[in-house]
């Protein structure tokens, strides 16, 4: 029988990674000296989720949803995409600025990669002052223009930077030209894809003195030329009430900060709903069974499970994200 699933965690060292994922979120990647992402939920064939609580655990994610289909994920979204797990959640910690990349829509990477796109969102757990990222084009640009200023070492004047802080949000479709800052942690929701091409790296070398490879030539024909008048994504936060963030064909996110007890009803979803928890404490009851869900954690509730309750006392704020 299914259940609300947490996952070990999969801990990746970048050379732009820090120490906030065990400072802040309180998870040891000992013995790397570093952590720039975790993967928390994950069907990327390379680095699959491995169940970590109740009678499944040491399953993977891929074994589960091959026995379980439509069980696991919903009707349609087996239906959409099969044996492969649609969305990936990862905590990212910038310690040094992430390199300017860009990501593939769906046909291209079909085309190349024959694997998915990576449209994503960001929300912003932790800001440091003064904290920046960038995403889109400050102008419109068009392709022999961007050249120009690539070639020329000035690709930076055309791109939008923004000043964060905690809390905002960032909706990046395929094709958006962008890099997270130093001294951001953020929670990331994307399609299952691991292609990146990375545009510029500020010329940073490795421990062995190697330079990280480019995809200058490969980005060009994925980066979506056009400047749009906003980037960062306008929301009204609203205590205990769920607040939409993001619908897109790929996910639907919604920011969940409650002080108190609440139930969810999904009976009306034909999908799975991840919890991202981001901040305090919560107990996730399912019938007659409970699993805690703490800062950090995030659960993968079947499509099965119509109804959760969630209760708490010292409050949380989650990202609750479906398929619609």
């Amino acid at each position: 029988m299914l259940y609300p699933l947490k996952f070990k965690t999969i801990f990746k060292d970048k050379i732009w990674g820090g120490q906030k994922i065990k400072s802040y979120l309180g998870k040891d990647f000992s013995p790397l000296p570093n952590c720039g992402e975790t993967w928390e939920i994950s069907g990327v064939k390379s680095d699959v989720s491995v169940i970590a609580n109740g009678t499944l655990s040491g399953t993977s994610l891929a074994d589960l949803l091959a026995s379980e289909k439509e069980n696991l994920v919903g009707k349609n979204v087996y239906k959409r995409f099969g044996n492969e797990f649609p969305l990936l959640i990862k905590f990212i910690d910038a310690n040094e600025d992430l390199s300017i990349q860009v990501h593939p829509d769906d046909e291209l990477a079909k085309k190349r990669h024959d694997s998915f796109g990576k449209t994503e969102m960001w929300y912003v757990i932790q800001a440091d002052e003064g904290a920046t990222l960038i995403s889109g084009f400050n102008q419109e640009v068009d392709k022999a223009f961007y050249l120009e200023k690539f070639n020329s070492g000035h690709l930076t004047d055309i791109l939008n930077k923004e000043e964060v802080k905690a809390d905002d949000v960032f909706f990046l479709p395929a094709g958006r030209v962008h890099t997270i800052g130093k001294g951001l942690l953020i929670a990331e929701i994307q399609q299952t894809s691991d292609i990146t091409y990375r545009i510029y790296d500020f010329d940073r070398v490795d421990d062995k003195g190697h330079k990280r490879a480019l995809h200058v030539e490969e980005a060009l024909d994925a980066i979506d030329y056009h400047h749009y008048d906003e980037y960062k994504t306008a929301y009204q936060p609203k205590k205990n009430h769920a607040v939409e963030l993001v619908d897109c064909p790929y996910f639907t996110t919604n920011l969940l900060d409650y002080n108190k007890n609440t139930q969810r009803d999904y009976s009306d979803l034909d999908s799975f709903v991840i919890h991202v928890c981001l901040a305090g404490e919560y107990i996730l009851n399912y019938g007659a069974e409970e699993l805690p869900v703490n800062m950090g954690d995030c659960v993968l509730i079947p499509a099965t499970t119509q109804q959760v309750v969630l209760e708490t006392n010292k409050g949380f704020k989650i990202l609750e994200s479906f398929i619609s």
